[in-house]
């Protein structure tokens, strides 16, 4: 997987052409055309002695966003964790993605990628709530 470190996305960001983001702004057609974005996981207890978890089911666009976000790549390799700014601006549904750089809408979907991998399903919810079609707009705005 390809990541940038702290001490290069932003050159790297900001050196970035139209060209080089295509791949994403093109998935804004298909967020748009999708009404589900995940199915939520299912227990069941076959019998008294069993119990058997299924993990939740993921549309096929966000399998897609993963692989471009890393092959682009956008993902950076920081302490999204402990990152304040970014957990105000995660948690605003009203928030203008419009009043932030790209490498800061970069780094909030970093955060949101990462927080994916303990939080199973949380990445779908970013799509439901349109927070993903927020950014990728907004990068698209900035770049056209």
């Amino acid at each position: 997987m390809n990541v940038l470190t702290k001490e290069n996305y932003l050159d790297k960001i900001n050196s970035m052409t139209s060209d080089d983001w295509n791949p994403l702004i093109d998935l804004i057609s298909v967020i748009e055309k999708t009404k589900t974005f995940h199915t939520p996981g299912a227990i069941s207890y076959p019998d008294e002695d069993t119990v058997e978890i299924e993990s939740s089911k993921q549309a096929s666009v966000i399998y897609t966003f993963l692989d471009i976000v890393y092959e682009i790549p956008i993902i950076i390799d920081f302490d999204w964790g402990s990152w304040d700014e970014g957990r105000e601006i995660a948690s605003d549904p009203n928030f203008d993605y419009d009043l932030v750089d790209i490498p800061t809408k970069c780094k909030l979907i970093t955060a949101f990628v990462r927080n994916d991998r303990f939080c199973d399903g949380a990445l779908a919810e970013r799509f439901e709530d349109g927070t993903i079609l927020k950014l990728l707009r907004s990068i698209k705005k900035k770049i056209s």
